[in-house]
């Protein structure tokens, strides 16, 4: 049996992963993606309300894999890739946000690295500034929805993760 990997998620990210049964079906899926006609939503809880409800970040992010870790930067430098996402506000916790966000582009820990540039970490983000790890090692950022057409019967299709259980993304139901 086949089974391709389209797509993947950072190790402490939760949700939606799309798989191809067939390797024609890859081949269609990746396109897809280059194309970027496969729609991609997270959800963020985060640290640190946005200075704005709704909000498009562009960057620049330039990996370092010594340390696994990706910077974002203002303006182009030496080996940087742009980065563009849209994020909005969904609902103000007690002590966190409910951050909805739309990836244009897919860079390495991409959403992660431009929240926190704009000094909205993600809560259990130790990499990119969070001051504590969740219990479980996990980060409160999940594949929320995925909205592509289905590469066989050419049907749109959407899928939506539940979240984890856990009482902060209880809070945001």
């Amino acid at each position: 049996m086949f089974l391709g990997v389209v797509h993947r998620l950072d190790r402490p990210t939760s949700g939606i992963v799309i798989f191809a049964k067939t390797s024609k079906a890859l081949i269609r899926l990746n396109k897809m993606l280059r194309d970027k006609t496969i729609d991609k939503t997270y959800w963020a809880v985060v640290k640190n309300h946005p200075k704005k409800e709704k909000d498009t970040l562009q960057h620049y992010l330039k990996k370092n894999p010594k340390n696994n870790k990706s910077t974002a930067y203002n303006t182009a430098i030496n080996d940087s890739k742009h980065a563009v996402l849209h994020y909005k506000v969904l609902k103000k916790l007690d002590n966190y946000t409910l951050l909805e966000v739309d990836l244009e582009t897919g860079r390495h820990h991409q959403i992660r690295v431009q929240l926190s540039s704009i000094g909205s970490i993600i809560k259990g983000d130790l990499k990119y500034g969070f001051n504590r790890s969740n219990k479980d090692g996990s980060i409160h950022l999940h594949a929320r929805k995925i909205t592509f057409t289905h590469p066989v019967n050419k049907e749109k299709t959407t899928v939506i993760a539940p979240l984890p259980k856990d009482p902060i993304w209880d809070a945001c139901l």
